[in-house]
């Protein structure tokens, strides 16, 4: 495969699994997912996996798909990818699909996964160097995953919480795309939780009252922690 830049120079890459991002060299990484999104980095992902929040044991098997340069450059592209044996932890909620295939004679579970784990927030996950065409790249890496699905036999591959752009992408290269819906909460100028609490009704009010006394009871410690 051959991945063009924006000035149309081309460089030949590969499709490669990468087990564990520790094993990616961070600048690598970085440089393909960007500095805006703190999920999708480096340092986030590796102390995922460094806690074992993300293992195999618990059903999130690291296999990361990198476009290595096969000049001996930078990945021109990577995927944060996972080996799933559950559907948990996704906020995504596919039980259904799951058992409807295996009604059907088919095996779901293990399934591949690239998304952020425990994180429902939309974000790109097919990830392209700085410079490169990104529409080509992302169509590589859209084949890399079905070649990475076939080399592990694994009969399904699942992409979640992209944008649109990539959606777009992934249905061009033959991926069924799935719509769901999120419920987002916005303050409207709250001054406090008490000051929320006061546009409830009663009854919703004198519940969540009684569920934090509840919490708060049982011995539980909030400590508020800032960025800065």
């Amino acid at each position: 495969m051959a991945a063009g830049t924006e000035n149309g120079e081309h460089a030949d890459v590969v499709a490669r699994i990468v087990q564990s991002i520790g094993d990616i060299p961070r600048e690598h990484w970085d440089a393909c997912a960007g500095s805006v999104d703190p999920f999708l980095s480096h340092a986030f992902l590796k102390a995922l996996e460094d806690s074992e929040c993300v293992h195999a044991r618990t059903g999130w098997g690291p296999v990361h798909l990198l476009l290595d340069d096969t000049n001996g450059g930078p990945p021109a592209g990577c995927v944060p990818l996972y080996v799933k044996s559950h559907s948990r932890g996704e906020f995504v909620f596919d039980y259904g699909w799951a058992d409807a295939y295996e009604r059907a004679g088919g095996r779901y579970y293990p399934k591949l996964l690239s998304a952020i784990p425990f994180t429902p927030a939309t974000g790109p996950r097919l990830l392209v160097r700085e410079g490169l065409d990104k529409i080509t790249v992302r169509r590589q890496l859209a084949a890399g995953l079905i070649g990475a699905a076939k080399h592990l036999n694994i009969a399904t591959v699942s992409v979640n919480f992209l944008p649109e752009d990539e959606w777009d992408i992934l249905e061009d290269a033959d991926y069924l795309k799935r719509a769901d819906q999120q419920f987002h909460w916005y303050n409207q100028d709250y001054s406090s939780f008490d000051n929320f609490l006061d546009d409830l009704s009663s009854r919703k009010r004198k519940n969540i009252r009684k569920e934090r006394r509840g919490a708060l009871e049982n011995g539980i410690e909030i400590e508020w922690l800032v960025g800065s």
